[in-house]
């Protein structure tokens, strides 16, 4: 009888389901937001997740949250996704042309629509961002349910746009435009629920599920319930550096940077100390708002943790978790015509910053601290702003507590996806692009020594912010108001602050990884960016051409209308009277 479950026994292996999978991804996180990467934020959720798997410190998506989503979903560069800039920030020259339609193509398919084929059941709550038109909503792109916020961003508590250049918000059910939100509507929590209320539904079943939970924390507005935000009273007061700086000791303590590692500089304490009581007290409310964000995000996350141990599911659920991009230092207050804006629509009265009603955002220096330690933020091609937190966790082979600093692309998370659930990923054909992705699972868990050979070749490209990986090191390029424009090296293991520049000292490499980012744009069909592009700029020109002008064209086209008519009668009766 031994003999005979000893030689079965492979058989049976093989008949077991496949993991359940839960795809978490957080909106504008910084690096070190997450208690298990340094934070001082409270995220005991994630945070136990992490100690169970493998947190990676050299993990990169795009700088903008619908590039990276496009990668994360097809495993396929965003422009040959379709996706190789925004709409809301795209130059008139590339509007339309391939690569640039800003709405995933029909040269991809989705993770969720491959898992969907092999027998998973599919659901998606959060932030979509990948198209409202009849074929690119969730459920022509593999969920079976689906509630989504179809834009870049909107108010968390309330059915209404959080900037102009989105005229109204777009929220779909099912595939359905939803004209209202319930009355105690909160983000984070509501798509907890629906997660939940997806998975009960079909645990009848006995399939196995994906579930991806795209969450609004912590991109602006920043906003949550009262009881979130007054946990961190009192907290902040000490100023950026001083908050910055124990980050910094938390990481090198945590093993999650090399002692030897230099980190971008921060901002000073100096600047701090230059403020008054009043500006001081407001920069500490805006980043409890913060904190608070990430941990109602982390208390939802805590909420679907307990319904799977409850289901008995828990054991049987792989965790990924990683953030968009890197956290913004953007302030729309400080345009005149968004705060204008902003002031008509929002408060930001210092005592209920973050509430219902309320907008703020990080800013630029509490923005830094949250990519400590690297240098820049969301949009550009800094580490700041393309390196993030990720984890891996619950498949039984990791080492709990593991942290893996290889360099790992966000294309490589679908192909990890689909090596956990066995599924064999399509082939490239004339009407489908190839996923491009390596699984981690032999490295994470087969004790293979690198992800890819340390000779290849990654090129990234958004609004003109560019960037070639190779091995441990990154060739960069970023437009103004972050960069100059100026091709730089850097050896981001070693340097992952980015401060010094190997140009010059590695010339040969230099040059060939020109080449092969020229290589890449042909390949990838990156559209060169106009000399005078701005990105503040071009969000103004897209949201008067594109959002003001045609629901205010027929009310224009009417005064005009009238206007005419008016001057008509009275030309006319003037020359009666003559």
């Amino acid at each position: 009888m031994l003999l005979v479950v000893a030689l079965l026994w492979p058989l049976v292996s093989v008949a077991q389901p496949p993991p359940n999978i839960v795809l978490i991804v957080a909106d504008d996180i910084g690096f070190s937001d997450f208690g298990a990467f340094g934070g001082e934020i409270s995220t005991p959720s994630i945070d136990a997740l992490a100690q169970q798997g493998v947190r990676f410190t050299n993990f990169h998506v795009a700088s903008s949250c619908a590039p990276t989503r496009a990668m994360l979903l097809t495993g396929v560069d965003s422009h040959l996704a379709g996706i190789g800039s925004m709409r809301e920030l795209m130059p008139l020259l590339h509007r339309g042309k391939p690569g640039y339609a800003g709405v995933l193509n029909d040269l991809v398919r989705t993770i969720a629509s491959l898992l969907q084929s092999s027998g998973y059941r599919t659901s998606v709550a959060g932030k979509w961002h990948l198209g409202t038109g009849a074929g690119n909503l969730p459920p022509v792109r593999g969920f079976d349910d689906s509630f989504i916020q179809a834009d870049s961003g909107s108010d968390n508590f309330e059915m209404r746009p959080y900037l102009p250049m989105q005229a109204e918000a777009y929220w779909y059910a099912d595939g359905e435009r939803l004209a209202s939100l319930p009355e105690d509507f909160y983000s984070s929590t509501f798509f907890v629920d629906k997660t939940i209320e997806y998975l009960d539904a079909g645990k009848a079943t006995g399939r196995p599920f994906f579930a991806y939970l795209a969450f609004q924390a912590n991109h602006t507005p920043i906003q949550a319930p009262a009881r979130f935000i007054d946990a961190y009273r009192g907290r902040y007061t000490e100023g950026w550096a001083e908050v910055r700086n124990a980050r910094i000791s938390r990481l090198r303590e945590y093993g999650l940077f090399d002692g030897r590692a230099t980190f971008a500089e921060g901002p000073s304490q100096a600047d701090w100390d230059a403020l008054d009581a009043e500006q001081q007290y407001f920069e500490a409310r805006r980043m409890q708002a913060y904190a608070g964000m990430a941990t109602a995000m982390d208390h939802a996350i805590g909420r679907l943790v307990a319904y799977l141990r409850a289901t008995g599911e828990y054991d049987n659920t792989v965790f990924v978790i990683l953030s968009d991009n890197g956290a913004s230092a953007a302030e729309p207050y400080a345009n005149a015509y968004g705060r204008r804006w902003l002031e008509k629509h929002y408060h930001r009265e210092v005592e209920t910053l973050g509430q219902k009603g309320s907008w703020v955002a990080a800013g630029r220096r509490w923005g830094t601290v949250a990519n400590t330690p690297l240098a820049g933020h969301k949009f550009a091609a800094g580490e700041g702003g393309v390196r993030v937190p990720l984890i891996l966790a619950g498949l039984a082979e990791l080492a709990p507590g593991a942290v893996h600093d290889g360099f790992v692309y966000v294309t490589d998370i679908p192909a990890t996806l689909l090596d956990i659930a066995r599924v064999q990923p399509p082939a490239a054909n004339g009407s489908l692009e190839a996923i491009t992705g390596n699984s981690l699972l032999p490295v994470v868990a087969g004790g293979a020594p690198r992800l890819r050979d340390p000779a290849a070749a990654i090129g990234y490209e958004f609004s003109g912010n560019s960037a070639l990986y190779r091995g441990d090191y990154k060739l960069v390029r970023n437009q103004p108001p972050a960069g100059d424009r100026t091709w730089r090296l850097y050896d981001i293991t070693q340097d992952p602050g980015e401060t010094r520049n190997l140009r010059n000292q590695l010339p040969e490499v230099y040059r060939e990884m020109q080449a092969e980012y020229a290589r890449y744009e042909r390949e990838a069909g990156v559209l060169p960016m106009p000399d005078d592009y701005e990105l503040a700029k071009q969000v103004g020109i897209n949201t008067m051409l594109f959002v003001f002008l045609p629901r205010y064209l027929p009310l224009i086209g009417g005064l005009l209308l009238l206007a005419g008519g008016a001057c008509f009668f009275w030309r006319r009766r003037r020359r009666t009277r003559q």
